[in-house]
Order: C-alpha cells, then structure tokens, then sequence
C-alpha cells in the first residue's frame, strides 16, 4: 500500500502513480522532474526555491498558498483552505494547517495541508500543524503526520490526529533534520499499536 511512498527527509515525499507528486521538497539529494509539487507553506523548510529547482520541468505544476509566489517560478496553482481542484488529473483538496498552543504557524497566515488522490488512495500529507478539530472531517487512506513537537503536533498528539482521521496507513515525519528524532517515530507507533498501521519509512 505505502511502496510507491518515498521518504526523502523532513517533510519531503516523492508519490507515484498516475502522476509523480513531490511534498514539501527540502535537501534535494538529485535532480528529478516532478508532474506536481506541493507546497503547504513559505518556510524556507517547506518552500526552498533551490530544491524547487532540482525536481522542476517545463510541465511541472506547483501548488502553494499564495505567499510563496515571491520563492516560485513557472506554472503555479495559487491555494488556499477549502478549495478543491484538480491538476493533471490529479484531485486536490486544500485543507487548513496551523498551530493551536505555539505561533509559528498561525491560523490566519492560510497555511495548508493536501488530500490528493493518487492509485486510487486518498494519502493527506499534513504540512506544520496541530491536532485540530478540521481533522475529525478528514478522510484519508494514508496520512503523513508530523510527530517532533516544537512546531507541530507531538507525537502523542499525531496519535489522536491519526484516531481522528482514521486512515489504512500512517506515516510519521518532521523528525530526523531540524527538530526531532527516531524516537518520535516510534513513540507514534507505539501509541497507535493495535489502532492504526504506523509505517516508519527509511529516509532515501
């Protein structure tokens, strides 16, 4: 279910299949052409023009809440919370990502996570956020959750996110570059044994 899923580090995912989607690309090791990046917001570790670069061709569609137009170049998909749209036959819907106990990612800033659909599974890549209440109305196969605290959920709170969300699959990330360790991986895991099947993927 999760082996057309690559972990690349932090919150950078490569995603096969009818298209391949890149999340969040950050330390971009080599050069590749992505048919879709998406951004969840301007974060230098989220929305890094040089690593852009490194996976963008002349076909490549970017989707990024409008304060990354200043970092993005090319064809770009400017979004914002609630919307839905759909980029090279790729169904996208716009979901809200923010902070409820710290202020790094605030509610009014329009910041982002995605639910796109690719292989026939609906996979949320969660962007920096908090548990939110929005997540008892999400509805995903596979979820990627941020787990490292500091700026984002626990891994504590990315279990009862995950609970909320109810998926197939989770897969932890946020840990590992700039905050975090394997440690809230696996603290993640261990809260949800039994629950929800915790996939701990080996960064590529």
């Amino acid at each position: 279910m999760v082996d057309n899923i690559h972990w690349l580090g932090h919150d950078t995912f490569k995603i096969t299949g009818e298209r391949t989607v890149y999340t969040d690309p950050f330390k971009i090791k080599k050069k590749d052409i992505a048919d879709i990046i998406l951004v969840t917001h301007e974060h230098r570790d989220h929305c890094s023009p040089e690593d852009l670069k490194m996976i963008q061709g002349p076909d490549t569609v970017i989707v990024a809440p409008a304060d990354c137009l200043a970092k993005i170049s090319g064809s770009v998909r400017t979004v914002k919370p609630g919307d839905r749209l759909e980029v090279r036959g790729v169904r996208i819907e716009v979901v809200p990502a923010y902070n409820t106990n710290k202020t790094f990612h605030t509610k009014d800033r329009g910041w982002v996570g995605y639910i796109f659909t690719l292989n026939g599974q609906r996979i949320y890549i969660a962007g920096d956020t908090d548990h939110i209440p929005e997540m008892k109305d999400f509805r995903a196969d596979i979820a990627l959750l941020p787990v490292s605290g500091t700026y984002v959920m626990t891994a504590g709170e990315a279990a009862k996110a995950a609970l909320d969300i109810g998926p197939k699959v989770a897969i932890p990330m946020h840990y590992g570059s700039i905050v975090g360790t394997q440690d809230d991986a696996s603290s993640f895991k261990a809260a949800l044994k039994g629950k929800i099947d915790v996939r701990i993927l080996r960064e590529e």
